[in-house]
């Protein structure tokens, strides 16, 4: 009996060992979960047996439990890193195609893939609610998760067809002594630009040259001569370069009494015709230095994919180059009655079972389920110190076991020899 008794200890110490050196070997895996191997004596008894002469036969393992208390959080500053503080799992679907099978995983470090969709180091995408425009979510449970995929760009392009630009010219600005040229500075006073665009959504820059008037009376009224550039292709209107600005004595501008309209030019970037108009109207002459007080115009680019960001609602927003930002999906945070019940499936994956019961979805921060943290990888709940105490102690278990099996071998060979 004794034989078999010490042989369950040593394969008790060695299970445990097991686990143990499997919570080590993962200490920097971010999302696992170590485990806690439990065990139990072992009885041969019936219901004649003298509860007082009993004796043990050795131990057994009655289950490996999983820890699901919280790691440690890292901050990355990535908008991808994503944790969960408190309860819940993120859903990921592992595979490709439509075929893959749901899965579910504390690890949130997910980038971008190829395909635009959000995954994970193993390819796994991220599973998250669809939403509208508001980011309000627009189906629910397990089979209103859908993959979160990228738009590369943004937006239809408009070509200008207005600008509006409000300046303040100064009061005692001298007149230049040259005749203007926009490639020497000292033939005008002042210039702003404004970023126009064309049909096809094609930045071009607009510049508007300034030229105080020689025969401007600064006492009474002031002319200014404005001149515009599409790109390097000079704007005129009705035929002429130049167009009168003026203001009264009190600053305000009398002329143009209107959006200023340009004679149509060629795009450089299409080579198509394009028409614009100017609007001056909120423009001042005062004695303080030239400025911009306000300028827009009425065309649009397409935009280019140039970041995202996730936010403690759980909502994923993407932004353009041409100012968009666009809803994606909302993380949804998946929790189970008895978590310690999921089957383990590797690369801190998890799936349900008849213990763990289905997943139950819901958004973060909400009741019974954990608040989400953008920048922010969860590691592995691993004590390192405790580890290496408990590994310790079950090298002594085996090391006593394996005593008592050799002392029970030897006395058994001390009958041997008193028998012959």
């Amino acid at each position: 009996m004794t034989f078999y008794t010490s042989l369950s200890g040593l394969q008790a110490a060695q299970t445990d060992m097991s686990t143990i050196s499997n919570n080590l070997a993962n200490v920097s895996s971010n999302g696992f979960k170590k485990s806690r191997s439990d065990f139990a004596d072992v009885m041969a008894t019936s219901f004649y047996t003298d509860p007082k002469t009993q004796v043990g036969m050795g131990t057994m393992l009655t289950q490996n439990v999983q820890q699901f208390g919280e790691g440690n959080l890292k901050t990355t500053g990535g908008a991808l890193d994503l944790a969960i503080s408190g309860d819940g799992f993120f859903a990921v679907q592992t595979g490709s195609g439509s075929s893959g099978a749901q899965a579910y995983t504390r690890n949130g470090s997910f980038t971008v893939g190829q395909d635009h969709t959000i995954i994970d180091a193993q390819g796994s995408a991220l599973l998250a609610y669809p939403v509208d425009a508001s980011g309000n979510v627009t189906a629910t449970g397990t089979d209103g998760l859908a993959k979160v995929t990228i738009p590369t760009t943004s937006g239809t392009p408009v070509a200008t067809s207005k600008v509006t630009l409000d300046v303040n010219l100064a009061t005692g600005a001298a007149a230049p002594a040259a005749t203007f040229d926009r490639t020497i500075p000292s033939t005008y006073n002042n210039s702003a630009t404004t970023t126009i665009y064309d049909g096809a959504g094609n930045a071009q820059t607009l510049t508007n040259y300034f030229v105080r008037d020689a025969k401007a009376d600064t006492d009474t009224s002031s002319g200014w001569t404005m001149y515009s550039y599409a790109g390097d292709q000079q704007l005129t209107s009705g035929g002429a370069a130049g167009v009168p600005v003026s203001f009264d004595k009190t600053g305000t501008m009398t002329s143009p009494a209107s959006a200023t309209g340009f004679d149509a030019f060629t795009s450089s970037t299409t080579g198509l015709q394009q028409t614009i108009s100017l609007d001056l109207a909120g423009s001042t002459q005062k004695a303080s230095a030239f400025s911009v007080t306000a300028r827009s115009q009425d065309g649009a680019s397409v935009g280019e994919f140039s970041g995202i960001s996730v936010g403690k609602d759980g909502v994923i927003t993407a932004s353009f180059s041409n100012g968009d930002s666009k809803a994606l999906g909302k993380v949804a945070v998946a929790n189970f009655t008895t978590p310690t019940g999921l089957r383990q499936l590797g690369n801190s994956y998890w799936s349900p079972t008849g213990i763990s019961g289905t997943a139950t979805l819901g958004s973060p921060g909400d009741n019974g389920y954990g608040s989400l943290l953008s920048g922010t990888v969860e590691g592995s709940n691993v004590d390192m110190t405790e580890e290496l105490v408990n590994l310790i102690a079950a090298q002594r278990n085996f090391q006593a076991n394996s005593k008592a099996l050799d002392t029970q071998s030897q006395l058994i060979q001390t009958i041997f020899q008193i028998q012959s």
